[in-house]
């Protein structure tokens, strides 16, 4: 009945029949994402360097945030005035990926010192210059192979600069390969294009701790089928980047992960992973030299 009393009020007054009068949604309080969002790579970098410097301080004001900027922590949403960024935290380390074409971008951020150890992966979604979405992944103690201290050290240990021209890889390629990896989980057959040398550092895990100039990747992945699903992709092309968020299984209540692929000549040479364990049970956790302490076996 209200939406008859809703529909005939809009045709009375001239107005046009409601979305949601035709069967869609009700509009939502946050500022829509685009289908084709518009900025350039300058305001990228811009935005990502007023994020790094609000985590610092603990003050998420000096972003561009539109004024109905939707934010969310764990893929959670949550009011502006909750989320870690309010925390001023000793950042180690930070490094910044961002899409000139979906405009979006990703930074890793690790920290080791003070209270609270954190690896923090973060999402901004922009257009037109404004922050649409701050999306943010926490991981801490308890959280999937978690050690601050050894992602900074191997973190630091890598080159992500930018790529030259002859070592790029097309876009829709790095899609395809990254994919391949995450299919994999669920289909031990799918080709996955590891090149060499290659290292995986998850949570604070490490597959290459001796420096190995040969070092692989291609070390298997845990048995069973699972599927990665929500995938949302960003490619920074200057440094052969593809990162992915997703959920392991469940599409609403699977643990939330991201997925940042470095890719040269065509193939993964590097792969970063943030897993938030929504459980209660603690994950493996690794040590400070990239080991594993304790619980399956995983990438060790």
């Amino acid at each position: 009945m209200m939406i008859k009393k809703l529909l005939c009020a809009a045709l009375l007054l001239g107005g046009s029949t409601p979305a949601f009068a035709q069967g869609g949604p009700p509009p939502s309080p946050w500022a829509p994402l685009q289908d084709r969002p518009t900025c350039t790579r300058d305001e990228l970098k811009s935005a990502t360097t007023a994020y790094v410097e609000a985590q610092r301080k603990g003050d998420i004001s000096g972003l561009p945030l539109h004024e109905k900027a939707h934010f969310l922590e764990n893929m959670s949403d949550v009011d502006r005035g909750s989320g870690l960024w309010n925390t001023p935290l000793p950042i180690a380390h930070a490094m910044s990926f961002h899409d000139d074409k979906r405009c979006k971008t990703f930074t890793e951020i690790i920290v080791t010192e003070g209270a609270h150890q954190y690896v923090i992966g973060t999402r901004l979604y922009l257009h037109d210059g404004k922050v649409l979405r701050v999306d943010s992944l926490v991981t801490d103690k308890g959280d999937w192979l978690f050690n601050a201290n050894a992602y900074l050290k191997y973190a630091k240990q890598e080159d992500w600069s930018d790529l030259f021209k002859y070592q790029k890889t097309a876009p829709a390629e790095m899609i395809r390969g990254a994919n391949a990896y995450l299919d994999g989980f669920a289909d031990k057959f799918t080709d996955i294009p590891w090149g060499t040398p290659c290292a995986r550092l998850e949570g604070g895990a490490y597959t290459n701790r001796t420096g190995d100039p040969h070092a692989s990747c291609e070390i298997g992945l845990p048995p069973g089928v699972l599927y990665i699903v929500n995938r949302d992709y960003l490619i920074d092309e200057e440094k052969g980047v593809i990162n992915i968020f997703c959920r392991f299984g469940n599409s609403t209540s699977g643990m939330p992960d991201s997925h940042t692929f470095r890719f040269i000549d065509g193939k993964i040479r590097a792969a970063h992973t943030l897993s938030v364990n929504l459980g209660t049970a603690p994950s493996p956790q690794a040590d400070d030299n990239g080991g594993i302490v304790g619980g399956p076996p995983g990438i060790n």
